[in-house]
């Protein structure tokens, strides 16, 4: 049996823009302290390889201090250690791939054409290549395994949904034809369950710590385990710490509304809640003041619509006019377990007559 660790795009020294200096610095400390989850992972699972896929990080521009922690981390891991540079990260002769001194378990894939390790103790072999620049042509054109009696992986940053990438496609006959037990990938910062092809097992573990409201939800990584030619993976949280974007009817009390629909545990996260429904406007200033202490970072946006009272055309001498006064007929006819729904009838049919858009 062969145990990996997989895990891809951690972007460290992201920018992160749109937060305060001092917010962002903390996150940026956040994505370091990550490798030390990383390798606590790799002892916990007594995995024999971590294959890292790519976009370690964010650009070319690196601080010392991540890199010492980086390659701290490295040092202290167990496993083989295999790197794909990707197209944030790729190997340059001045990138830091090449210009620091890694630890003797760390491989870097420093070509742009497919190399192998082999391991005998493991009877297995890592394949790997590396972007050399910020784009990659189809690096697993023609690729076959050498031996197809070993265990073999690949570790790659690529595109395996966009057969026009410009960051190395994979079409899916690539990787049926292989020959390769699990291809680890990097690129594709959503996780999304393992996928096989011929033989071949492969997998995006996605980013393991969301960077934006365009990375939502819980962030990690894959652990894979190889017996007997079977692959079982299975995903790991990584941070504590997520994006989430949370809708909520405002109606007549927003602040109720939210603190009703929010998780217990919410001080590590950064929200953006959006106030929809028929509402007065809320005041989202005062929203975010009482609330901001119970996140991260907090975004209160308001997308209510005005209140609208359905009666108020009631007697007018027009096809509305008409229409809302026999609903209202109805509405004041009806028992009190029936009004909501002559008052939704009544809602729909005043948009319809007055043009509005009528959602579902």
């Amino acid at each position: 049996m062969i145990k990996v660790i997989h895990a891809a795009d951690f972007h460290l020294d992201s920018a992160f823009r749109a937060m305060p200096p001092a917010k962002a610095g903390l996150l940026r400390q956040k994505q370091r302290e990550l490798l030390d989850k990383l390798v606590e992972l790799v002892h916990n699972e007594q995995a024999d390889l971590l294959l890292l896929s790519g976009d370690l990080f964010d650009s070319g521009e690196v601080y010392p201090d991540t890199l010492l922690y980086l390659k701290r981390a490295l040092s202290e891991c167990h496993a083989r250690v295999f790197i794909a540079p990707g197209n944030h990260d790729p190997y340059t002769v001045s990138s830091p791939w090449e210009t620091e001194a890694w630890p003797e378990n760390v491989h870097i894939f420093k070509k742009n054409t497919v190399e192998s390790v082999y391991i005998e103790a493991l009877g297995c072999q890592v394949y790997g290549a590396a972007f050399t620049s910020e784009q990659a042509p189809a690096l697993m054109e023609g690729f076959r395994v050498e031996d197809g009696e070993l265990t073999n992986f690949m570790v790659l940053h690529g595109d395996a949904t966009q057969p026009n990438s410009f960051y190395n496609p994979i079409r899916k006959q690539q990787i049926e034809e292989s020959g390769l037990n699990y291809l680890a990938l990097g690129h594709i910062h959503k996780r999304a369950d393992a996928l096989c092809l011929g033989k071949t097992v492969y997998a995006w573990p996605g980013c393991p710590m969301g960077r934006g409201f365009d990375e939502l939800g819980e962030k990690g990584v894959l652990v894979v385990t190889i017996d007997a030619g079977t692959v079982e993976t299975s995903f790991r949280p990584l941070a504590d710490y997520r994006y989430e974007i949370l809708t909520v009817e405002a109606g007549e009390d927003p602040l109720s509304a939210i603190r009703d629909a929010l998780p217990d545990d919410t001080q590590n996260d950064c929200y953006r809640i959006i106030l929809t429904g028929e509402a007065d406007t809320p005041d989202c200033k005062a929203l975010h003041e009482t609330l901001s202490e119970l996140f991260f970072s907090l975004t209160v946006l308001d997308r209510t619509t005005p209140k609208i009272d359905p009666w108020a055309s009631c007697g007018e001498d027009s096809l509305k006019g008409l229409t809302m006064q026999l609903l209202k007929q109805d509405f004041d006819a009806a028992g009190e377990a029936d009004r909501e729904i002559v008052l939704q009838a009544a809602r729909l049919a005043l948009s319809v007559l007055e043009g509005r858009e009528v959602s579902e």
